[in-house]
């Protein structure tokens, strides 16, 4: 009978009202704990539902790769139309350019962004150990090319402090394995001799040198994954790991900007422990601090901090922000100049800075091999900032990004300038919001914005030459507040996800204490352990049914929940691979009370114990007491102190819901579970397995195994949950005819009189 059953059960999909139509042919059916008919004997009007599935495609390898080739082959006027515009989205947009509507918004915004910028860029070069000339260049060229090849309307690129703290790293390891100390050269120097061939290359000029190669290189990487279509990688880098890695980051670069503040010369220190280190010399050398820059820096420190901030508080209503930064760089400088600052305290300044143009060069091929592993981590953590601000302002604005063209966008804006004296460059936050809340329409705004620094290059630079370093690093670290505002999001990022928070805190602490590279590997390392974690140990809890409903809740977690009598109902929050089958068998075997792999072990020392007893009392009363043998087999009587502990379930039922697959060691631990489960007379059957899984279970041989299609099949758990009733009803039935077959009067008789 329990064989017709599984027979007729649902091959794949089985609905609520199947099961609620099985009824008996006999009058009077008795009710079970569902409401619904009891099934007798012969299940004759049992509903057998199959979907058929769709025949699956062959997938070959070789006529995919022959459809792209001759998708790339063939080339006509529209073909090559479409892919200039794809690759060149400026010819899709600017023909359609409204200069009533959307014209006056970019010139204001690339104006004021253009303003911010100048400063920026020359406090920045000084992050990358680059001249401040490099910076405005970096700047102008990158807008430009930005402009004809991105899809976002909203990024702005150019100089970002985390990308040029990298740059800086890089760029003094290999100024100390060249021998270049930091007293070689004035880094602030102009340094023109040797790139025009006229001399040997100083500390200023290899400096460059190796920034132009490192720009390259940066760039190659970004546009092959852009090519390769690889843009999925940036999920990887989730917010709280970037996060952590930004307020890491800026950690580091205030300390490195520190002595500029306090006017001391210290030896920069590069690797592990760097930011400890660059501390303990800020303290060894307080004494030398200079003067004229402490003070100098926080009078600019109490002027831009609390404009920012109106500037912040009061965003919605001001049209634009307040330029403090540009205003205290001109004041600061013109104070420089006329109290000749350099000269009387021995103040640091810019220097000279040149006006125009240098002719391009081309970046040093013999650094590839030593820069290779280094503008890894900057390509990516480039185009992972690019992505996902283009992304953000894409859905807040609503229009389509696509990842992969800006990965290309910005591989080009890091490997073209690399030919003109720029070190690598990614989308900056602040400029990227500044841009934003100003009104910008589209990316002519960044043609404005360098528009203001041809202006600076061409005859406004050479005035920088008294502005004092301090002024520089005061604006670089204001504009790092941002990141520092991340550690008043902890508590509440604690409170939603405890993981989430020790990735920020674990990519910040090793970005800070170690190196910004290492940070960032260690940030993705953890993240995905975080991610193995969860999927190893992951919830799993035992359901109970809504009352008077169809529906099965965690018992844990909801009150007023019924229990199924005699049915385990057990939910398994992960998909089931190697990584967590012994996790799934130790928390199934927690969850139930029921271990059946001591059960068994304990039913056949049971069995063992009373043949034992049977041998003994053979040999001592004769064959006269075989009868009695087999009367207590008859009623599965055990010994008085080898008895069994009672099980109370009949069935095990796994909701397979949130499984999105199984691989082949998850498959085998459903098949163990079955066949233990079955051993000590409990069937288990599976409920809600998505089509995937159902594709594995069938192709794996489970239907074989367990000897009935329909162990897989149940649609919903309370489709599993009537059948597991029906089955205990129908079983308990063939139980007894078969007890009444067996035992006769005369064997009862037998057995008093013994």
């Amino acid at each position: 009978m329990t064989a017709v059953l599984h027979d007729c059960l649902f091959s794949c999909l089985s609905s609520p009202g199947a099961m609620e139509d099985t009824s008996s042919q006999k009058s009077g059916p008795s009710k079970d704990t569902l409401g619904s008919p009891m099934p007798q004997k012969t299940p004759a009007n049992l509903i057998h539902v199959k979907l058929e599935e769709y025949e699956l495609t062959d997938f070959s390898t070789k006529e995919l790769i022959l459809k792209k080739a001759r998708e790339v082959c063939t080339w006509n006027h529209e073909t090559i139309i479409t892919f200039l515009c794809r690759l060149f989205p400026v010819l899709d947009w600017l023909p359609h350019y409204n200069i009533k509507t959307q014209l006056p918004g970019d010139i204001i915004s690339g104006l004021l962004v253009g303003i911010v910028t100048i400063p920026q860029s020359v406090s920045y070069s000084l992050l990358a150990s680059q001249d401040p000339i490099y910076g405005i260049y970096t700047n102008f060229f990158c807008n430009i090319i930005y402009v004809a090849m991105a899809t976002s309307r909203h990024n702005c690129v150019g100089s970002f402090g985390v990308l040029c703290l990298m740059v800086g790293q890089c760029v003094n390891r290999h100024l100390q394995l060249a021998g270049y100390g930091d007293g070689s050269a004035s880094l602030l120097g102009n340094a023109t001799s040797a790139s025009n061939g006229t001399g040997a290359c100083d500390r200023s000029c290899y400096a460059i040198t190796v920034a132009l190669s490192l720009s390259f290189l940066v760039g190659l990487y970004q546009i092959l994954l852009g090519v390769l279509q690889l843009g999925f990688l940036a999920v990887y880098l989730s917010e709280p790991l970037l996060g952590g890695f930004v307020t890491g980051s800026s950690l580091t670069i205030i300390t490195s900007q520190m002595k500029y503040l306090l006017g001391l010369k210290i030896p920069r220190h590069e690797g592990v422990g760097s930011f400890i280190l660059t501390w303990v010399d800020l303290f060894r050398y307080i004494q030398n601090t200079n003067i004229c820059d402490l003070v100098t820096s926080l009078v600019a420190l109490a002027i831009i901090v609390p404009v920012k901030e109106i500037n912040d508080w009061y965003k919605e209503k001001m049209k634009a922000p307040f330029p403090i930064e540009l205003l205290v760089v001109i004041v600061a400088t013109v104070i420089s100049h006329y109290f000749n600052f350099e000269e009387r305290y021995n103040s640091a300044v810019c220097g000279d800075i040149p006006t125009g143009f240098r002719k391009p060069t081309l970046p040093d091929v013999s650094l590839f091999s030593s820069l290779a592993v280094d503008a890894l981590p900057i390509a990516v953590i480039g185009f992972a900032m690019t992505v996902s601000l283009a992304e953000i302002f894409g859905k807040k604005h609503g229009y389509t990004v696509r990842a992969n063209q800006e990965m290309i966008a910005i591989g080009m804006c890091n490997l073209i300038p690399s030919f003109f004296y720029c070190f690598a460059s990614s989308a900056a936050l602040t400029k990227t919001l500044l841009k934003e809340s100003t009104g910008t329409q589209t990316q002519v705004s960044g043609l404005v914005t360098s528009l203001v620094l041809l202006l600076v290059l061409l005859w406004i630079s050479p005035l920088f030459y008294s502005l004092q370093t301090s002024i520089l690093g005061v604006v670089t670290i204001v504009n790092l507040r941002g990141g520092l505002r991340k550690f008043r999001d902890t508590p509440r990022m604690w409170r939603l996800s405890k993981l989430d928070t020790l990735v920020w805190w674990m990519t910040m602490l090793s970005s800070t204490l170690i190196t910004t590279e290492i940070g960032l590997l260690v940030g993705v390392c953890f993240a995905l352990l975080c991610v193995i974690f969860r999927t190893q140990r992951p919830r799993a809890t035992l359901l109970g049914r809504v009352s008077s409903t169809d529906i099965y809740e965690d018992q844990s977690t909801y009150k007023q929940l019924s229990s199924i009598t005699d049915v385990k109902i057990f939910r398994f929050e992960s998909s089931l691979y190697y990584a967590n089958k012994d996790y799934f068998k130790t928390v199934l075997y927690q969850k139930t009370g029921v271990n059946p792999v001591l059960l068994a072990a304990k039913h056949q020392r049971v069995g063992a114990q009373a043949n034992t007893e049977t041998g003994k009392s053979k040999s001592f009363l004769g064959t006269g007491f075989d009868c009695l043998k087999q009367a207590k087999k008859r009623t599965g009587k055990c010994p008085a102190d080898a008895r069994l502990p009672s099980i109370d379930m009949h069935t095990l039922i796994l909701d397979c819901g949130a499984m999105q697959f199984i691989d082949t060691v998850g498959l085998s631990v459903l098949k163990e579970t079955y066949h233990d489960y079955k051993k000590i007379g409990v069937q288990v059957l599976l409920a809600n397995c998505n089509p995937s899984i159902r594709h594995q279970l069938r192709e794996g041989g489970w239907a074989s195994e367990t000897g009935s299609e329909g162990q897989l099949a149940f649609h919903s758990i309370h489709n599993a949950v009537q059948f597991a009733e029906r089955w205990y009803h129908v079983h308990q039935e063939e139980s007894k005819e078969k007890q009444d077959a067996l035992l006769d009067p005369e064997d009862l008789n037998f057995q008093v009189s013994l």
